[in-house]
């Protein structure tokens, strides 16, 4: 019976799935999407650059979204294009600065959610504001909500602080 080292390439290749695998799992947990993970861990898990056809066939997943997850990962700063000798495909190949794309990835996650929520303040803001509503509140019910309103903006504000801390951002080099 034969039994499997880390040096049997079926067994790399088995570990190469699971990371790909768990980065899916990873970034579809965050809202960023299950293939941005996939096409990551598996170009950082390539030895050569790889292109969106070497993408598309392996994780079998569209050129269109191979395309875009290639492009977001790039905004992100966690791969980079590669240009190879007579060949007029790109290639891309995984960068392995982890708290820069980390924290990239989450100002873009992270802002996109907070500026929903800022706009969310700001219509009920606006509503509470606003005079001749169908049904008048009693001035107890508004003070209640505008309670409410004030805490949940407070509670942004702090997060907001923290978001900027410069302790976040050495960590998140």
């Amino acid at each position: 019976m034969k039994t499997k080292t880390l040096g049997d390439s079926h067994s790399l290749e088995q570990i190469r799935q699971r990371f790909v695998e768990a980065a899916g799992h990873v970034t579809q947990s965050l809202g960023a999407g299950r293939v941005i993970g996939q096409v990551y861990a598996y170009l950082y898990f390539s030895r050569k650059p790889q292109s969106l056809d070497d993408l598309t066939k392996v994780l079998e997943i569209s050129k269109g979204s191979a395309s875009m997850s290639v492009r977001q990962l790039e905004q992100w700063g966690a791969l980079r294009q590669v240009w190879i000798k007579g060949d007029r495909k790109d290639y891309y190949e995984a960068l392995d600065s982890f708290g820069k794309i980390l924290r990239k990835a989450l100002l873009d996650l992270i802002g996109r959610r907070m500026e929903v929520g800022d706009g969310l303040l700001e219509q009920v803001e606006g509503l509470l504001e606003e005079k001749g509503t169908s049904t008048q509140p009693t001035q107890e019910d508004l003070e209640f909500v505008q309670k409410k309103i004030a805490l949940i903006r407070a509670f942004r504000d702090r997060t907001q602080r923290i978001w900027d801390s410069s302790i976040l951002t050495l960590l998140l080099k």
